[in-house]
Order: C-alpha cells, then structure tokens, then sequence
C-alpha cells in the first residue's frame, strides 16, 4: 500500500480566542450586509497550528512516515524546536525571513462555532515550491489548505507523478477558479470537508454533492459532533464520534481527523476503521486547548478506540504496533 504520507499546507502560529456568549445572540441575520459587531473575550492563546503543521503532529503521534513540506517566516524558530521532538516526522521548509509565519486568529463561541481571520505572511510563497523531486512511488500526498496557488500546482504535480492524494479546499473554496476546482476533485483519490464547505463546493459548481466524486474516490464530510460520513462506490458509511473525557477547545479537531484517517488508510484498513480513528484522533484534540497540545502513544491510543468502538465490531483490528 502506501510507505508515507507528504503533508502540505499551512504552517501558521494561532491567535485563538473564546467568548461566554453566542455568535447568534449578537448577529441579526436580516442585518448581515452591515455587520458591525464586538465580542469580549475571556481568554487568548497563542498556539502552533496550520493545517499542514496540525495533520502532520497527529500523523506523528500515529507513528505514521510523514514528511511535512512548506514555508516558514522569520519566527519559526520556536516552531522547528517543537516539531523536531517527532521522531516519525521529517521536515522540508523553505524560509522566507523577510516575512513572519502566517497566523491565524480565531473566536470561538460557548456552543463551539468559530469565526477565523488568516494572515498568510510567509505562507504567499508556497507557490514557489516543487514536489516534482520529492513525491516517490508508495508516498500518499495530502493538499491541506494552504496558498490557493501552490495546491493547484501540487495536484498538478501529484497526477504528473501519479500520485494519490487528498484534497482538501476548505477556506480556499472561494479562491479557486471553478477550472481548477473541478481538476483537483477530479484528480483526488479523497476529497474531504465539513459539511458547511461539501455544501459551498456543491453550490459553486452546481452540482449534487452525491455526483462531486466518482465510484473510484471517497468523499469524507465531517459534521463534528455528529462524526462524519463516508461516501464510496456509491455507498454511506456512517462513522461515530468517539467521546472525548472533556470538551476544551474544537480548535483543529478536523485536522486531527485527517491525520487519524489517514493513520488507518496507510495500514490498509477498513474504511469503517478508518474513520473510526478519526474520530478518536479528533477526541484528544478536543480536550485539550491548542491544535499541538494533545498527546497519546499507540498503546493509549487503542484503548480509547477500544473503549468507544469495541462493542458494535466483530473483533478490534487496531494494532498498538
């Protein structure tokens, strides 16, 4: 199957902030096209994140062979250190100091919707990069949101080379041209989103968000507390989610259940399983606040799938190895 996973996307420091109130008690939906709004916050953290940094951390902590490649700035220094304590991770960052790292800056409400703001900062460079000379035969690529241009570029790259890889637009759905949209869901093997952003593709290129993929791809919608769904070959897998021991922070759960996901694909897994381990992945993120501050070891880790999945499965087919 596949031997590693090649991560791209961004690499960013998250600005994240929380509020005790809701978004829906201070926006008037009738007033939205002069939106002028203020929240207090009750608390503000600063976070190593990006999508890229966040799939590969969990990917790591899978043991997973993972190679993360991307663009820093000139404050990246604390942010090497970090990811220098994977063993399983290796890193091909290009740096640009004439610039900071993005950042990304996020309110979160008391029922856990988010707003996010993103400053790209170094990130605007990515485009300049290549996979050409990096991608190998068994590698599995994953397009995390990153510079619009640069994902184009790669999955460009990735059908030259004939290699898989999953896509995943999120913020950049409305930067992409409909063109280049339509050629990375066409050339994925996985297309994967929320439901709000399954819901804008569908909507953008009008058409059914059943008729987004072909028999031959998986198309992935996470709906947070609800789990998520598969769909492939036609067919709706339906997948849990794992409960986490408390509710902390949702910031990076999606990016934890790529990670996990993934995990399970590179062992050859059942799909079911796959999501599975998304779920659980995503659970530890949950509980606690940042995106890179969650911890298990495989051992850990097939206990608490164990503890939300043994009873409606056969037999476990989750190692610890």
């Amino acid at each position: 199957m596949y031997k590693r996973i090649v991560v791209t996307g961004s690499l960013a420091f998250d600005q994240i902030m929380s509020m005790p109130g809701r978004f829906a008690d201070h926006i008037l939906p009738d007033k939205i096209h002069i939106l002028n709004v203020s929240f207090i916050m009750q608390t503000l953290r600063k976070e190593f994140g990006g999508t890229g940094g966040n799939i590969a951390y969990s990917l790591a902590l899978h043991k997973i062979p993972t190679l993360l490649v991307g663009v820093a700035g000139s404050d990246f220094e604390t942010y090497e250190k970090h990811l220098k304590k994977l063993p399983a991770l290796t890193r091909k960052i290009s740096l640009f100091k004439k610039e900071s790292c993005a950042s990304g800056f996020a309110i979160t409400d008391r029922d856990d919707n988010q707003i996010w703001g993103f400053y790209e900062g170094a990130m605007k460079y990515t485009s300049k990069l290549t996979l050409l000379k990096t991608l190998k035969r068994g590698d599995f690529l994953v397009l995390a949101p990153n510079d619009p241009k640069s994902m184009v570029k790669f999955a460009k790259e990735a059908e030259k080379l004939k290699i898989p890889f999953l896509f995943d637009p999120a913020f950049n759905i409305p930067h992409l041209s409909l063109t280049d949209l339509r050629f990375a869901i066409k050339k994925c093997a996985v297309l994967i989103g929320n439901d709000y952003e399954i819901e804008l593709i569908s909507k953008r290129l009008k058409m059914p968000k059943t008729k987004l993929v072909t028999a031959k791809q998986l198309l992935i919608t996470t709906l947070g507390a609800r789990g998520s769904e598969i769909i492939s070959g036609g067919k709706s897998i339906k997948i849990a989610a794992a409960k986490p021991i408390n509710a902390s922070d949702p910031t990076g759960a999606g990016d934890a259940f790529r990670a996990g996901f993934l995990a399970g694909i590179i062992k050859d897994l059942p799909l079911e399983q796959c999501g599975r381990m998304g779920s659980v992945t995503a659970a530890y993120t949950v509980e606690k606040y940042g995106t890179q501050t969650h911890k298990f070891t495989p051992s850990e880790f097939k206990k608490r799938f164990d503890l939300n999945f043994q009873k409606i499965q056969k037999k476990p087919t989750v190692s610890s190895k």
